[in-house]
């Protein structure tokens, strides 16, 4: 149930960042939904007494939000205004092949690099350099946006594994909440610079509709249930949410905003699912 949750939550991002793209800036969204999901869960990290330890091992805790959301969220945030939902979902779907890789040569977890998960990684890379070289050729896409959610996805392998090792102990609540405060306060002065033009201009439902669930769905409540889940299972099994992931941000983009299917995607997709599925084999 804790995989399934956060695969889906995780899988909405990518649409929501559309329709708050509308009417918002990039900072203005960042700083919104960490916002929302540090008023929600620093009162509650409070009640439970997750704050005094996330405070402790605040070092960790801030290099954590640096690695998690300050980077990644606004590169995949601003590639959402060049490059599908769909595609960004896919291409974070490589997080599980920096994780392997990360375990493998910093941690010495060398189950990573038994052939059959090592041939996955290979596929899998294989299938992102299909899908960004043929569409590139055709047109239908910017590599330079590509590339941008490529390397929040290797904050996002680094991250959970940096607090599995480092704050493990400290209670999820803390360190989510602690981390969206940290980010929200990072981000002020590029949305308070931004807010009132976008405020006079009359943002549209959907932006506001995507800024709520952005930031109390797609981040207080999905972190919460990736640490229950991290806890449990892992880093490197838990990464793996990434396969439910695509498959929603991918949906939810052919359904909802016509984003087409483009002879990249069709090539790239089985090669990067079946890498996906090998990289995940003992």
């Amino acid at each position: 149930m804790l995989f399934m949750l956060a695969g889906v939550f995780w899988g909405l991002p990518y649409f929501f960042i559309v329709w708050a793209l509308e009417s918002f800036s990039t900072p203005t969204i960042v700083f919104a939904r960490t916002l929302l999901g540090a008023l929600v869960l620093i009162p509650y990290a409070i009640k439970v007494g997750g704050i005094r330890p996330a405070l402790k091992a605040w070092p960790y805790v801030a290099l954590f939000a640096v690695l998690e959301m300050v980077v990644p969220w606004w590169l995949i945030t601003e590639a959402g205004k060049h490059i599908s939902s769909g595609l960004s979902g896919l291409l974070v779907a490589t997080v599980p092949f920096f994780a392997v890789a990360i375990l493998a040569i910093f941690l010495k977890d060398r189950t990573a690099l038994r052939p059959v998960p090592l041939a996955g990684m290979v596929i899998g890379f294989g299938g992102v350099v299909a899908l960004v070289g043929v569409d590139s050729f055709l047109g239908n896409l910017q590599p330079l946006w590509v590339g941008a959610v490529v390397l929040g996805s290797i904050g996002y392998a680094i991250a959970p594994i940096m607090a599995n090792i480092k704050i493990s102990h400290v209670p999820t609540s803390g360190v989510i909440g602690l981390s969206m405060a940290l980010v929200a306060i990072v981000y002020t002065p590029a949305a308070m610079a931004e807010l009132p033009a976008e405020l006079a201009a009359e943002p549209t439902a959907h932006a506001w509709i995507a800024l709520v669930v952005l930031g109390l769905v797609c981040s207080a409540l999905a972190f919460v249930i990736f640490f229950e889940l991290l806890k449990e299972i892992g880093p490197a099994k838990a990464s793996l949410i990434t396969y439910l992931n695509t498959a929603v941000a991918l949906l939810l983009g052919t359904l909802f905003l016509a984003e087409p299917v483009t002879p990249g995607l069709l090539l790239g997709i089985p090669l990067i699912s079946l890498g996906l599925y090998l990289s995940a084999k003992k």
